[in-house]
């Protein structure tokens, strides 16, 4: 079913975003990790997708057995990073014809060791450029975008990473999923910036678990979100007097308090980063009042 219009059945919900194994030995464990997570009946789980396709197999795969064999309604990520209108179009009729209806276009990152990645080189050089090609190609499908709390690190200003989302919405994008942040002020001021701008979909917020300080430092140095200075002095206290257990534990604490204030706050949900891991997430999903 669409995400468009199972978000319209069911306010507040839970949703899950799930990184596709490489290795296909891993799988058996992945799905181990969605099965467990099924107790917290998630609207929806996205499936990453990796630079230039890296993965698409995987996320065509994943997301089918998701579907059809863990009853989770799967939204697969798809990039603009080293597409062509061929490729993109054989991509989406393999999703119609799995029955999976859910995409979230995004631009995506450079490949790796490619620093120098051009990308107005592309044949689709934005997500916008992606968001419309579905429409026009598969009307049906339900597409989703990305916004940015803090703004895109590659953006000039605030303003102009607002207009671009909004744009996004333009083009055919029914529902946003924020990028990861740990300020709520962020999240509330972008939504409030969109609906100045007549943007009226829903704007679903991205949270991440902080299970140790190496992950967490490698995280944000991919997507360039901060951590607020007192948490961060909170977690780097908790390293050094427990080791990550005691920061796990803080990590934990604080995504669930930030994921219920998101929710009492008017969000329609709150998006789970699960890296893969049933635990924290069966903690915060299962201590959150989405009822």
């Amino acid at each position: 079913m669409r995400v468009c219009d199972l978000i319209k059945q069911k306010s507040p919900f839970l949703s899950l975003e799930f990184f596709p194994p490489k290795d296909k030995d891993a799988w058996p464990g992945f799905f181990e990790v969605v099965e467990k997570l099924k107790v917290l009946e998630p609207l929806f789980a996205s499936v990453t997708y990796g630079a230039g396709g890296g993965t698409q197999d995987n996320t065509l795969e994943i997301a089918t057995r998701m579907k059809h064999d863990h009853g989770i309604e799967p939204v697969t990520h798809l990039t603009s990073v080293g597409a062509s209108a061929d490729k993109l179009d054989g991509f989406l009729k393999s999703l119609h014809d799995a029955d999976i209806e859910n995409v979230l276009a995004l631009r995506g990152d450079p490949p790796q060791g490619q620093d120098d990645f051009d990308f107005s080189a592309q044949e689709f050089q934005h997500a916008t450029d992606v968001i419309k090609f579905i429409g026009e190609r598969y009307p049906e499908m339900c597409v989703g975008g990305a916004a940015y709390p803090e703004a895109h690190p590659e953006s000039p200003s605030i303003r102009s990473d607002i207009d671009m989302v909004a744009l996004k919405v333009e083009k055919g994008a029914r529902f946003l999923v924020t990028q990861l942040f740990f300020d709520n002020r962020l999240y509330f001021d972008c939504v409030d910036r969109l609906q100045a701008l007549g943007v009226d979909v829903p704007v679903i917020p991205g949270v991440l678990p902080i299970m140790s300080l190496k992950s967490a430092k490698f995280i944000l140095g991919l997507c360039g979100a901060a951590i607020p200075g007192n948490y961060l002095s909170s977690l780097e206290k908790a390293h050094t007097e427990g080791g990550d257990d005691a920061v796990y534990e803080l990590g934990i604490a604080y995504a669930t308090k930030q994921a219920q204030e998101l929710i009492d706050g008017g969000a329609p949900g709150v998006h789970l980063y699960t890296l893969n891991r049933a635990e924290a997430c069966l903690e915060i999903g299962t201590n959150l009042n989405v009822k």
